[in-house]
């Protein structure tokens, strides 16, 4: 029998809400306030917390950090777009407007503890597998379908192609799949093609003869026979200059390597890794990128997420942060406060880890006589925020959307419920959106706008799914 925790200072409400849910078979526990919820219960052991979002001393979303992995729904009578969006962006796994119909409330909770306990079962098979990737962390959907695709690669000699944005991890992701090959005893060696110059990339990636050119006064191996038997990792692939994109495909295409100034070419057998944050269709279309190569490397595409549509893996990551920089810098373990966690949350990170390692060394430098880091010492740059192409502002900013045109998002003082205002704003853009546009605008992840697509019956348009696969 699942566990329900209500958390609701109305009597009458809490009561008639213990009633519903125990006709349908849940063994359900009850409490007035954030603080005695804390105080009488673990709240680890309950498969689902249904909580009021305005309580007697703190709010409802509290128990979002507080409850770890159990998963929080949240109602309230102000059920305006302001509070559901920001209690979903917290990490609400949905959102019921007060006064709730029964059947609604009983579909809800079933929806969400099915989920929860199937998503339990899908981590426990993988967090073997997940573990072993050295480096990374996170639990999150999207990051589980990730390590199993590595999983699945790595122990091939396919070459893989990683695309995602700057900061994301890719070198992690390259360096598990080597370790996870058979070439593991061998070397991989990484090569940022974004930080060798022209003139010196095709030297450095495919050696010279003495005499080659002016300078070259000795023979010169060069990365990719360097890289014999083992991986050779090119990071930034986009940013190679063609003269040097066409030396690599004949390393692909026959297995060898000539170097500059020499009329002999070496055999090598060495696997492909390669990353990018760019478009590389669209390079080659652009005659920036040789179509060929695109080919040959595009095998196998793993697509890293930002850190924005990983949910709750954004405090995971920050805590093994402020625990790594408490350690390197000497200072007594740190604690990250509520108000830290919930700017964590909300934020964009357009720098991914990145820009989070950052905000986490400069809080622990600048933390002083306290054991708790504050929202202040990240010092995030708040108006630097995913913003929407048409307006300036970020569709998530309430206070902004207010001035938006009759024809776009739904004003903020609109009483919207969260199934509302992504109903309606889902409806109005796919015409003019890919699914990758309006996931991102929404602040979800693909695979969610899917699943409320599928739950609320939007269908896809064919310009939208037009639009998508140019993505």
């Amino acid at each position: 029998m699942s566990k329900i925790l209500i958390v609701e200072d109305e009597t009458i409400i809490r009561n008639a809400l213990r009633k519903l849910l125990e006709r349908n078979q849940y063994e359900v526990s009850e409490a007035p306030s954030v603080k005695e919820a804390t105080s009488k219960f673990q709240l680890k052991e309950f498969d689902l917390i249904v909580s009021d979002l305005r309580l007697p001393g703190a709010p409802g979303t509290d128990l979002i950090k507080l409850a770890g992995d159990t998963p929080v729904l949240i109602m309230t009578s102000y059920a305006s777009l302001r509070s559901a969006v920001d209690s979903m962006r917290m990490g609400a796994v949905d959102y019921i407007a007060k006064p709730f119909d029964h059947d609604e409330m009983v579909n809800a909770v079933k929806r969400v503890i099915g989920k929860a306990k199937a998503a339990n079962k899908v981590a426990t098979g993988a967090l073997a597998a997940s573990t072993a990737i050295a480096g990374m962390i996170g639990a999150s959907d999207v990051m589980q379908d990730l390590y199993n695709r590595i999983h699945k690669v790595a122990p091939t000699n396919a070459t893989v192609l990683i695309h995602g944005e700057t900061g994301t991890g890719k070198e992690l992701v390259a360096r598990a799949l080597h370790e996870e090959s058979n070439r593991n005893n061998h070397l991989m060696i990484s090569v940022n093609c974004a930080a060798i110059p022209d003139t010196l990339i095709e030297s450095e990636l495919f050696g010279y003869e003495k005499g080659a050119f002016t300078g070259a006064a000795t023979n010169r191996e060069g990365l990719v026979a360097a890289a014999d038997g083992g991986t050779l990792f090119l990071d930034e692939i986009g940013e190679l200059p063609l003269e040097a994109q066409a030396r690599l495909l004949r390393v692909l295409q026959e297995g060898e390597v000539r170097p500059l100034g020499s009329v002999e070419s070496r055999k090598v057998d060495v696997r492909l890794v390669a990353a990018t944050h760019r478009d590389l269709r669209k390079l080659s279309k652009e005659g920036k990128f040789r179509e060929d190569l695109y080919f040959r490397i595009n095998v196998v595409q793993l697509e890293l997420p930002p850190l924005r549509e990983r949910g709750r893996d954004i405090i995971n990551i920050a805590e093994s942060l402020l625990q790594r920089y408490c350690a390197q810098f000497g200072k007594a373990q740190l604690k990250l406060s509520s108000g830290a966690m919930d700017a964590i949350m909300s934020y964009n990170w357009p720098g991914n880890v990145r820009e989070l390692e950052n905000a986490m060394q400069r809080a622990v430098i600048l933390c002083e006589d306290s054991n708790e880091i504050g929202e202040h010492l990240l010092s995030i740059d708040t108006d630097y925020q995913d913003l929407d192409d048409n307006t300036g502002s970020s569709v998530f900013e309430p206070a902004r959307l207010a001035n938006r045109s009759p024809g776009g998002a739904p004003a903020a003082s609109e009483d919207l419920s969260l199934e509302d205002y992504f109903q309606r704003f889902v409806l109005e853009h796919q015409d003019s959106m890919s699914e990758t546009e309006l996931a991102r605008k929404l602040g979800v992840s693909r695979k969610c706008l899917w699943e409320r697509r599928q739950r609320l019956g939007i269908p896809r348009t064919k310009s939208t799914a037009a639009l998508s696969s140019v993505k």
